[in-house]
């Protein structure tokens, strides 16, 4: 990226040229100077050098912050903002809410333990100095998420951004599997997702409608509600997985659920485009210090095998997976709906199936 100068002899951009650089978020700025594409003439001293953008981005195992961190993509990219993130107090959804932050956005962060959000939340607002609301909330009740979204609205009175990031998965053999434990990683992931953005489209997103009432009555029986216009519209990112791509031992309840919010993400997409609503999916690969690792991965050994098979030879981080959420919310992707955007090392072109895990499981922990 540092060495894309322009190649004239007088060592100034072409004519024209200077302007567009401006556009797109603010990532490089208008100069007389010739500067490499994405680093803005007025950078911080904490943004990279171009050198660096080839290095992995740091990350710790643990749901702790990063004891520092260096900017690829320029700080006040989300600047007040408010973003409602599920599944926000552990792994990858922690470390998004972190990123975000750290690029002037404010987060709810919610999950069904209050303890775990609440103790998040104290990390994340000590680490950035930006707002961070814990709630506690079950994606499967709409009630507790209506109320939460009331709440934060109160708090904000606003949401930009939802990351759907609530999810429930183990390995079992679909011939041990139990019915409740299809249905729970159903209700969690697929109607989970559906719920979570059914409420922040009727309360915040939806454009030109009344605001902030869903209710199961019938309105003659509402109380009198006096109009309030909205002009919305927000971004979705549904986190997902690559199971469903090509068919996976003892994932069939977790690929089933994940490939209906992959066809969600695109139904919703098409319908709430017009009301400037973005929504696309990232399928995250093999992750270093999340609870899906370790509970899915097998042994450390079994994971390095897994790793070195992959193109890119290697484990991502959490880190890395904020930045393509950050990308996805941002302005930068503001032509980008519909789509899935797969962030994993290209580690399902090559995986093998590990038949002998299939064939070694022991169906006990089919009981969820």
């Amino acid at each position: 990226m540092g060495g894309a100068r322009n190649p004239g002899a007088s060592g100034a951009w072409p004519a024209g040229l200077q302007s567009w650089l401006v556009e797109g978020g603010g990532l490089v700025a208008s100069s007389s100077e010739p500067r490499g594409f994405g680093f803005p003439a007025t950078c911080p001293a904490t943004c990279p050098a171009p050198s660096a953008m080839a290095q992995l981005p740091p990350d710790v195992e643990e749901d702790e912050c990063l004891p520092e961190y260096r900017y690829l993509f320029c700080p006040d990219l989300l600047q007040d903002k408010v973003a409602f993130i599920t599944g926000g107090g552990s792994g990858i959804g922690f470390r998004i809410a972190e990123i975000f932050m750290r690029h002037g956005c404010h987060t709810v962060i919610a999950s069904r333990s209050l303890l775990r959000v609440s103790m998040a939340a104290k990390k994340l607002i000590a680490a950035t100095g930006r707002q961070c609301l814990p709630l506690s909330m079950d994606v499967r009740a709409p009630p507790a998420i209506m109320a939460a979204v009331d709440q934060a609205l109160k708090e904000f009175g606003k949401i930009d951004i939802l990351i759907n990031g609530a999810a429930g998965n183990f390995l079992c053999p679909a011939s041990a599997l139990s019915f409740n434990a299809f249905r729970t990683v159903v209700d969690i992931d697929t109607i989970g997702t559906f719920n979570v953005s059914r409420v922040l489209y009727e309360k915040f997103f939806r454009v030109g409608v009344l605001s902030a009432r869903i209710s199961p009555l019938p309105a003659a029986h509402l109380p009198p509600h006096p109009p309030v216009l909205q002009d919305h519209g927000g971004v979705i990112v549904n986190i997902t997985a690559t199971l469903n791509l090509r068919g996976q031992v003892l994932q069939v309840h977790a690929g089933s659920a994940k490939a209906a919010v992959d066809a969600m993400t695109r139904h919703l997409a098409v319908e709430w485009g017009p009301q400037n609503i973005r929504i696309n999916s990232l399928a995250p690969g093999p992750i270093s210090g999340t609870e899906g690792l370790r509970r899915l991965g097998g042994s450390p050994a079994r994971v390095s095998t897994k790793a070195l098979v992959s193109p890119l030879q290697r484990l991502g981080n959490k880190t890395e997976i904020a930045h393509s959420v950050l990308y996805l919310a941002s302005p930068l992707a503001s032509f980008v709906t519909g789509t899935m955007l797969v962030v994993d090392g290209g580690a399902w072109l090559t995986s093998p199936n590990d038949t002998k895990q299939l064939a070694d499981f022991e169906s006990s922990s089919a009981k969820l």
